[in-house]
């Protein structure tokens, strides 16, 4: 359990720190002060004073700020001086760069990791293996050796993406393109409901055909494998909002370690290799994870700054400092508690 948790430590703050990084590197590229650079949270227990920049170690090794001059916008009514590098008095496109940055940082740290994986791994093209008999896959044509290319216009270039649409599939007709004999047809079939496994399945069987990558498909099935789990985390998102998410599908960071401790087991009799690849496929969903999470237009997040700035760049003129940082801390507020939730919820399974 404590290398489990030292993992989740060294994954975490790599991701965090990229995506403050983010922040910061666009902000000072547009002329905005940074005043603290955090890593982790809660009390300082170091600061290194720089000519612009403080940065702070604190106690709780979890999360990390970038914190801009003037965020709040509150200095001047108390006395305070925001000159033209403070937040507030940057062009509205240069605070939302600024903003936006973080995220982006993640998907490109996903990108990194993603080719790396795939140049020692390869990837899984969309080849259907096995058709089940009797299958609603069977009964609309498909067979075996069937490139699937497209499901309902949405290209698909690795197999997991055809898994990922099974098992995200509610009863939803499906339109199958598929490349067959160099020639390309498009095949119809509605999945159908399995009670044993409560779910809807298409019919196939396999995890694609293996594709060991050359030096530029490296590069391109790196693309795919971020784009995938990108796809995977906004199309989790939407079940959860369609209702077909119960609590035990939503983890924090006790969850996340238990899934560490459980993956370590798991892989430690194949070796570092193994360990290192499994969790930096890992890695890479949860940075992609926190992009899109932070995207999100809800308060306290970086989403929610963004449509601020974007209602700004609409009107010509700001929200009320004072009125957005009301939303903002009822945000945090209400954020703080889903996090106690999910802790309470996920300490729960740790223990049975």
């Amino acid at each position: 359990m404590i290398i489990s948790i030292l993992i989740f430590l060294i994954m975490f703050s790599v991701i965090v720190i990229s995506h403050e990084f983010g922040h910061y590197a666009i902000a000072r590229r547009n002329g905005i002060r940074v005043n603290e650079f955090d890593i982790g949270m809660g009390p300082v227990l170091y600061r290194k004073k720089g000519k612009e920049t403080d940065l702070c170690i604190r106690l709780l090794p979890i999360g990390g700020a970038c914190v801009f001059d003037g965020l709040d916008g509150l200095e001047d009514e108390e006395g305070g001086k925001l000159d033209e590098h403070s937040f507030p008095n940057a062009p509205v496109g240069s605070r939302i760069a600024a903003v936006a940055a973080g995220p982006v940082a993640n998907f490109i740290l996903g990108f990194i990791f993603s080719v790396i994986l795939v140049a020692f791994v390869g990837t899984d093209l969309p080849v259907v293996q096995e058709v089940i008999p009797d299958s609603a896959a069977m009964e609309a044509g498909l067979q075996q050796g069937d490139v699937i290319r497209k499901i309902n216009g949405e290209s698909i270039h690795i197999y997991r993406e055809v898994t990922l649409v099974s098992m995200m599939n509610y009863g939803e007709p499906l339109s199958i393109t598929v490349e067959r004999d160099g020639e390309r047809q498009t095949l119809h079939l509605i999945p159908r409901y399995d009670e044993e496994d409560n779910r809807y399945y298409i019919g196939i069987r396999g995890a694609g055909q293996y594709l060991k990558c050359n030096p530029f498909q490296v590069f391109q099935y790196g693309f795919y494998e971020t784009a995938y789990w990108l796809k995977a985390t906004y199309k989790s998102i939407g079940l959860i909002f369609r209702g077909h998410f119960s609590k035990d599908d939503v983890a924090g960071p006790v969850g996340v370690v238990k899934v560490v401790d459980d993956t370590y087991e798991e892989t430690a009799p194949y070796g570092p290799a193994a360990v290192i690849l499994t969790f930096l496929s890992l890695a890479t969903l949860l940075t992609v994870n926190l992009g899109v999470i932070n995207l999100l237009p809800l308060p306290a997040l970086d989403g929610g700054r963004l449509l601020f700035l974007l209602l700004e760049a609409v009107r010509g003129k700001p929200i009320p400092p004072e009125k957005e940082g009301m939303v903002h801390l009822a945000g945090f507020a209400v954020l703080m508690f889903l996090m106690i939730l999910v802790l309470f919820n996920d300490i729960s399974r740790f223990f049975t």
